[in-house]
């Protein structure tokens, strides 16, 4: 007897209605993190059946021992785990890994769990009862957003771009790419999410112009069907790392109408030249 067809958290699509797979994810290790087995078998089947390797875990515990046999490739989190909080959860693989991780509400009016969970790093959100096809959809998007950001990467480790990669400043803050470490105007370090990073670099690479959502969404995730609101989120993310008070942006400001802007100009800094007084740069 199939326990899962008529789960009333799923919509389940016929076999006939699901289309061709493609080849993204084919080689993808998915993590499934639900406390009730009935969803994990239904969607861990799913993806199975559209080539893709799936896992299933029901909390902390069991997530710990998926990732210490292999990390996976994408997370689908629930974030009510019974005893468990997914949102801790999440933070506690954010704290370890960038992996992909789209999160998944029971209710519709949970709004605040999805704005937390993507303030934390969420790439994605589903709300139950949500289709298997969406969520598919969904893995695969950002899947494609993972490879392009890889491919973007690799571009700019390309000899000619060397000079793009190197050290630039605004407003005291420094930011070294080679490294990817930001440091405040004391010195210290800022830690960013991959999110987080990747937007400071679209500003820093057109300072003081005005950017539109769409083309801070390519910059950042390059996700076909994700939300336009959610670049709002990111930003504000981004303020509370580099503003003194977010609710009065002086770095990050908003153009209306249009998007965003970068109101500090950022000074290019040459390979050679050291950022840090007490520490040479070594031969």
């Amino acid at each position: 007897m199939n326990d899962t067809a008529d789960h009333p958290l799923l919509e389940i699509v016929p076999r006939s209605d699901q289309g061709a797979t493609d080849d993204l994810g084919q080689s993808a290790r998915i993590l499934v993190v639900d406390d009730d087995p009935a969803i994990q078998r239904t969607i861990a089947s799913y993806l199975q059946q559209h080539d893709m390797q799936a896992v299933t875990a029901s909390g902390q515990q069991e997530v710990i021992e998926q990732f210490a046999r292999c990390e996976p490739d994408l997370v689908v989190l629930e974030l009510r785990l019974g005893q468990e909080d997914g949102l801790d959860l999440l933070r506690q693989i954010r704290a370890r890994s960038d992996i992909p991780v789209i999160i998944a509400t029971g209710h519709r009016c949970d709004e605040i769990d999805r704005v937390v969970g993507l303030e934390l790093g969420a790439d994605d959100y589903v709300t139950k009862p949500f289709g298997l096809r969406e969520l598919l959809a969904r893995v695969r998007a950002v899947l494609r957003g993972r490879e392009a950001g890889r491919g973007r990467e690799a571009g700019r480790n390309a000899p000619q771009r060397d000079q793009a990669r190197g050290r630039c400043r605004f407003g005291g803050w420094q930011l070294d790419r080679r490294s990817r470490r930001l440091t405040d105007p004391e010195g210290n370090p800022v830690p960013l999410t991959k999110g987080e990073y990747a937007l400071l670099l679209a500003f820093l690479e057109a300072p003081q112009r005005p950017l539109t959502r769409e083309h801070l969404l390519q910059a950042t995730r390059v996700h076909e069907d994700i939300f336009d609101r959610s670049i709002d989120v990111q930003i504000l993310r981004l303020r509370r790392r580099l503003e003194p008070d977010p609710n009065a942006p002086r770095v990050i400001q908003t153009e209306r109408g249009v998007g965003y802007v970068f109101a500090l100009p950022v000074e290019q800094m040459s390979s050679t030249e050291n950022p840090w007084p007490c520490c040479p740069v070594l031969p």
